[in-house]
């Protein structure tokens, strides 16, 4: 969310789309953390399982929406 954050006060769409990237990194990062967190038995498997389906879900969502603001940038 701050990635999105900082990106939406930057001047260009360009600028903007390269934080919406940073922020599907983080997404994937999560996605890592609770990889860790179930093998260590912090979290359920089930649990953990259902959060990183909603991580890769707002990943691509994330990443589909960098991508029309960079055609947008190109198109300008």
């Amino acid at each position: 969310m701050n990635n999105i954050a900082e990106g939406f006060e930057r001047r260009t769409k360009q600028d903007f789309a390269r934080f919406y990237d940073q922020a599907k990194g983080s997404a994937g990062e999560v996605r890592s953390m609770l990889s860790l967190a179930e093998s260590l038995n912090y979290v359920p498997k089930e649990e953990a399982e259902a959060l990183q389906r909603k991580c890769e879900t707002l990943s691509r969502s994330i990443g589909a929406f960098s991508a029309s603001l960079l055609r947008k940038a190109a198109s300008t």
